[in-house]
Formats: C-alpha cells, structure tokens, sequence
C-alpha cells in the first residue's frame, strides 16, 4: 500500500513538471501540437511529425495543412537536424519528466516491399523453404517495427502472395513444411484486421483449397497454442467470405470434432471465440452439407455445452454461443436437445435484456422456435417460460425497442404465453435494474 502511494505520487509530481515545461514551438507538429518524434519535411518546406502527416495524406488530403498549397509530391524527408535538437532538449530535460526520445527506424517503402514478395513468389514456386523462411521473416520484421509498415505491406499485395505460397508448401506436404507455414500463418494474421476482413479472389482461392484448409485443419490438431490460434483465426476469416469455403471445410472429415473440443476444453479466449464463429458459418446455410454438419453436432452434445457456456462467459462469447445455439434450433433435432436440458428456458430468458442487442436477439429467436415448431412441447416451453419471467421481460423489451424481426416474433411469443399467465407469472427484478429506452 505504502509503495503504491508513493508510485502515484511520483507520476503526479511527473504530470506536473512536463505540464510546467515550455516546449519550444518549432520542435511541436503543427498538426497534432505534439512534440515531434519523428519530424518530416514535405515539398511545401513545413516539417510535420511523421505520423500525423501520413495520418493527413492517407484521409485523401493533397495539401499542406499549414501552407493550404497542393503538394508537389508526397515525399517525406526526414529532418534529421530538428530531430536531433528535440531528442537533445530532450534529455537536456529529462529531470522535468520528458521521456527520451529513440532515434525513429527508417520506414519501409513500396519498392522495398514489392522487391521481397517478388523474391518470395519465386521461392514458393520452387518450394524453397529456407529462403521461403527467410523472406517471411524479414516482411514480419517489417512489420513488427510499425503499423505504418505493416499497412505498407498489406497495400502492396502482401496477403495475396503469403496466401498462395500457404498453398504451394501446404500440397507439397504439411509435416515437412511445417516451419515456414507456421511462419506464413503468423503474419497473416496480423494481415487480416488491416485488409478489413477482405480477402481478394486470389487469396480466397489459395486459403480456401483443400490443401491449405486441411492444413489448417492439422494444425489445430497439433500445433502448439500460438500456431492453434493462428490457424483458428485464419478459418474464421476464410469462412466468413465465401459458401464456397464453408463447403469446402465442412467436407473435412475431422473438423467437427476439433472445433467442438476446443469449446468442451477451452485453452484460450480468442480460439474459444472463433470456434464460435466458424461452427456458426458451417451451420447456418440452408446446403444439405450445413444440415448435416449441424445434425453431426447436436449428437456431440453440442446443444447443452453451448448453454453452459452462456451461462458466465463475458460477452462475446456468450453473444455466439447464444447466436450458434439459436440456428441449431432451426433442425428437430436440435430441438429436441434443448427441450430435454432443464436449463434451456432458464438461460435464454435471463440472457434477454442482461448481455447485449444481439444476444437478445438470439435468445428470443430460440425460445420462439421452440414454442412455434414444437407443438407437443409448446405447452411446457410457455410455461416454464413464464415461470422464470418472459413475459415481463418481453413487454419490457418492446417498450424499449427492438429490430422488426425481433418485435414481430416478441409479439407472436406474447400471444401464445397469454392462455397459460394466470398465476405463473414471476419476475427477477434483477433484470430490470438500469435499464434505459433506446429512444
């Protein structure tokens, strides 16, 4: 405790020193008012902080911010004489608080990044893995330095090359290539958020092959975590594109058992997580592959494991366990599970109005299927529902908004539970507490 006072003073009597500095005005960003770190002159002769000017040019601006007049080129030529100045005021200062300030690593350019994916291009034609290797090493180097690098390699076709040379080494044979796979897998995966979910044709068809799905497949098999969640987060990308791929996966004859182990025996949040989602993908289609995926999964014990994973998980997962088990209850049998667990009326209804939105959405999805396609266990859904609140809850839910979807089968649930509400009625005021209107 004692020690932890102190530390707070000490960052106190900090903030207070740089806040009482006067920072001399040519070393600030005229953009962001910061002390540069990186500071770059453009064509118009102002020196603009690295970071903010790209910031600047990458929103679509063709001007100097300060001058207003049109940039004859985009280059940014590095100062290093301010730079030098500010990193020695800098520690000239360094008893006021001002942290020291590392000489900045020289970005990589376009030309760079296009000369190493050409040379990589080359080498996964020829099954080079060594040089493989080495080439996929240096792009993540570059990419480890900055996220201006890693958009850098992204915009200049980086995926579409890593995901071709996944392909070649994985048909070649996994076991022997494993290593610059692994290697491949890795960088994509940081490729993935900065291409916005947005695999091009020619990396759809690379990472949607059998070879590399099966690879994929392997992997989670037998990979150690990090090459797990890679591999993981890869199927998440790739089936969320194209039915093609969905398909594709789901002809894997192992991948049901993989994917539902990882949800029994969690090991990690995020594969947890994108378990969740590719199970989603592989259910939700109307193809006879989906009905038979999802009939395969509900005879795992599928139904069940998903509402006792509701039950305490944080959000994100509870919301795509509640959207995977709310399409299972699209077949019979799927149905006929949740009807047999006594924690299926329970769970849904407390999950409405306590998670989010989308979670709302699932749960009354569900509990409607159930009441509407069920007609010898109707009775004993609206009951129990009504039991443990639903009506209230679902009144509550129209006052405060809800989607059309949602709205029309909440009104239709309504109309079915009122014969049974005479003197079943309950209610948790737990799950009314703050509640706010949408409107």
């Amino acid at each position: 405790m004692v020690f932890s006072w102190k530390r707070k003073k000490a960052a106190r009597e900090k903030l207070f020193k740089v806040e009482d500095l006067v920072i001399p005005n040519q070393f600030l960003c005229p953009i962001s008012l910061d002390l540069m770190k990186d500071p770059v002159t453009l064509s118009s002769g102002i020196t603009y902080d690295r970071e903010s000017i790209e910031t600047w040019l990458e929103g679509g601006n063709f001007t100097c911010p300060v001058t207003n007049q049109v940039l004859r080129s985009f280059d940014q030529i590095p100062n290093h004489s301010l730079r030098k100045m500010i990193q020695d005021w800098g520690v000239a200062n360094r008893n006021y608080g001002v942290e020291r300030i590392p000489t900045p690593r020289v970005p990589v350019l376009g030309a760079q990044v296009l000369e190493v994916l050409f040379s990589l291009e080359d080498s996964a034609k020829r099954l080079n893995g060594v040089g493989c290797l080495e080439l996929v090493q240096k792009i993540k180097k570059w990419g480890n330095e900055s996220e201006r690098n890693r958009r850098c390699i992204v915009v200049n076709g980086a995926i579409s090359v890593f995901a071709a040379a996944f392909d070649s080494f994985a048909r070649d044979s996994f076991e022997r290539n494993a290593n610059v796979l692994e290697e491949i897998l890795s960088a994509m995966n940081w490729m993935f958020p900065i291409f916005q979910h947005s695999l091009d044709a020619e990396a759809q068809a690379h990472l949607g092959s059998q070879d590399s799905l099966r690879c994929l497949v392997w992997f989670l098999k037998s990979g150690d975590l990090s090459v797990k969640q890679d591999s993981m987060i890869a199927l998440r990308e790739i089936v969320s594109l194209d039915q093609k791929q969905v398909e594709a996966l789901a002809a894997i004859e192992e991948v049901n058992e993989v994917l539902f182990r990882f949800i029994k025996d969690p090991i990690c949040p995020a594969i947890t997580k994108a378990s969740l989602m590719v199970i989603f993908y592989l259910v939700s289609s109307p193809s006879s592959t989906s009905i038979k995926t999802r009939s395969a999964l509900v005879e795992m014990g599928l139904v069940s494991l998903l509402l006792e994973v509701a039950i305490d998980s944080e959000r994100s997962t509870s919301e795509r366990a509640l959207g995977v088990f709310d399409i299972l209850c699209d077949c019979e049998e799927g149905r006929e599970e949740a009807y047999r667990n006594a924690l299926t009326c329970p769970v849904l209804v407390k999950k409405i109005l306590r998670v989010s939105e989308l979670a709302t959405q699932s749960s009354v999805s569900a509990i409607w299927k159930l009441g509407k396609y069920g007609k010898k266990h109707e009775e004993n859904v609206l009951v129990e529902a009504l039991q443990v609140g639903l009506f209230q809850k679902l009144v509550l839910l129209l006052q405060l908004g809800c989607g059309d979807e949602t709205k029309e089968k909440t009104t239709e649930l309504l109309k079915l539970m009122s014969p049974y509400r005479d003197g079943l009625e309950c209610i948790d005021s737990v799950d009314f507490k703050n509640l706010k209107r949408s409107f």
